[in-house]
């Protein structure tokens, strides 16, 4: 009877795992998955209304950019290891599709960077960013954190 329960769970499990899951973006650090909405643990991204400045100084839509950036990352094979529960009751998690880590992915493409007063789990893919100027390090923005505080 044990061999039959584990067998069934097993199966049960590989069933839900096939299941197409319903993925939102919502910006560029914020998804809803099966309902469930998560801030992505260890980045902060440019706020869907952010403008920042290219090499040229001319004026982009970069949360708009960081928001696609990560549309073209999700996929219904996401997986999300919930990390805790933050102010808002949104499920702080890090995220995986195929196997890779999304949070680190938009850090690495400029499209977020890391929030250090959280975790240094993306330092050194930001410095690396950085010096490659990529996304947002192609010219100069606001800070996310600052800007939000500076527009509400």
């Amino acid at each position: 009877m044990k061999k039959f329960i584990c067998l069934l769970m097993m199966l049960m499990t590989i069933s839900f795992a096939a299941e197409a899951k319903e993925v939102n973006v919502i910006d560029g650090d914020s998804i809803v998955v099966d309902g469930v909405e998560m801030r992505l643990e260890g980045i902060d991204a440019p706020e869907y209304k952010q403008f920042c400045y290219d090499k040229n100084e001319k004026k982009y839509p970069c949360g708009k950019r960081a928001t696609e950036y990560m549309k073209s990352l999700v996929s219904s094979d996401i997986k999300c290891r919930k990390i805790t529960i933050d102010k808002y009751r949104r499920q702080v998690s890090v995220c995986y599709v195929h196997g890779e880590d999304i949070n680190k992915k938009m850090v690495a493409a400029g499209w977020a960077v890391a929030y250090s007063r959280y975790t240094h789990d993306y330092d050194k893919v930001q410095a690396e960013a950085k010096k490659e100027k990529r996304g947002i390090w192609k010219g100069r923005f606001i800070p996310p954190e600052l800007y939000r505080r500076l527009n509400n």
